[in-house]
Parts: C-alpha cells; structure tokens; sequence
C-alpha cells in the first residue's frame, strides 16, 4: 500500500475513533453536527475503499449497496462500543465490582458479533465480488479496525486497580 493509501487508512480510522469519542462527549451538541461528522466518516471511509479495490463498473454496480447494508449493521456494533467506551469513562472513577463485571460482559459481546457480522456478510460479498476482491475487502476492513481498536488501546486507561 503506497504512502498516501496508508494515511487516508490512518486518517479514516482516526475520524471514526475521534467521531465515536464525540458522539459519547457531545450529547449536548445539535444531532446534526454529530450526523454531519458521521455522514463524513462514512465517506472518507467509502472513498478509502473505492481507491484500494479497483472495481470495474459491473462489480462497482453489484458491490456498493452490499458494502452498505454491511455498513449499516457495523455502524450499530461501533455504536454499541461507543457506548461501552462511554459507560466506562461514566464510571471509571468509582467502578464497582458490579459495574465492571457489566462492562466486561458488554465487551465480550461486542467482540463476539464482529466475527458473527464478518462471516454473514462473507457470501454476500463473494456473491458479487471475485474471489481475490472479496478477500482485498476484508483485508481493507481489517486493516481499519485494527487502527481503531489501536486507537482506543491507546487512549483509554487502564481500569484503576482497588479490590
């Protein structure tokens, strides 16, 4: 992946880091600044995808509205992290036993629909994609979780150790 590839991936994981920490930050901002800033992760995101899979124009045809529909389920697992992310900062200060048994459950499940997602989608996108596409995809859609999950790894601390 050339140089300018790689930081629009960066700047595309990035946007949808910081977007996930604005949406738990600012819930008393207008919803329509939230929905605009989403509406432009959502696009930096597609164009990211555009540029690396070199789609001909009959593959492009069948391609995009299964890479929504498989957006749009994502969008709601990302926005269950958020919320994850949000419980967390809400009760980093005086976790409980009870409320960290809660969030480590949420996490696991969280963790467990991805691959679930990952997998019902996979003979979507093989049903219109070649073989070799349809595995370029996933590495695309890999590569930018794990910029993500990077990102939140980074910036999130550690729980404070009291029991």
């Amino acid at each position: 992946m050339n140089t300018k590839k790689k930081g629009v991936l960066i700047v595309v994981a990035l946007a949808v880091v910081l977007s996930a920490a604005a949406t738990a930050r600012a819930q008393d901002a207008p919803a329509d600044n939230m929905q605009i800033v989403l509406e432009k992760v959502r696009a930096d995101k597609k164009l990211l995808v555009a540029q690396n899979m070199q789609l001909t124009e009959a593959e492009a045809k069948a391609f995009w509205p299964v890479y929504e529909q498989y957006q749009d389920e994502l969008f709601v697992l990302r926005m269950r992290t958020v919320k994850l992310i949000q419980d967390y900062v809400d009760a980093y200060g005086k976790m409980s036993g009870d409320t960290a048994n809660k969030l480590l459950d949420e996490y696991m499940t969280i963790e467990r629909l991805g691959p679930k997602l990952r997998q019902a989608y996979l003979p979507k996108f093989r049903k219109v994609l070649p073989a070799v596409k349809t595995a370029r995809y996933y590495q695309i859609e890999n590569k930018i979780q794990a910029a993500i999950m990077y990102e939140l790894a980074r910036n999130i601390p550690l729980m404070k150790a009291t029991e």
